[in-house]
């Protein structure tokens, strides 16, 4: 029980983090996009190397 209250108030943390920096201009949705190429660029590795593009809208 313990565990799972402090998982929940880590999320809350972390989601309120998230929208202060999107208020704040810190996070764009330009930045959003890298982030999410970067990401199916790791986690797709194999992909890229047969030659798929991986890039998000373009």
């Amino acid at each position: 029980m313990r565990y799972r209250l402090g998982s929940f108030l880590l999320l809350i943390y972390i989601l309120v983090g998230l929208y202060v920096a999107w208020s704040h201009h810190y996070l764009t949705p330009t930045l959003l996009k890298q982030i999410a190429q970067a990401l199916l660029a790791i986690f797709l590795w194999f992909l890229v190397l047969l030659g798929v593009d991986l890039h998000i809208g373009g």
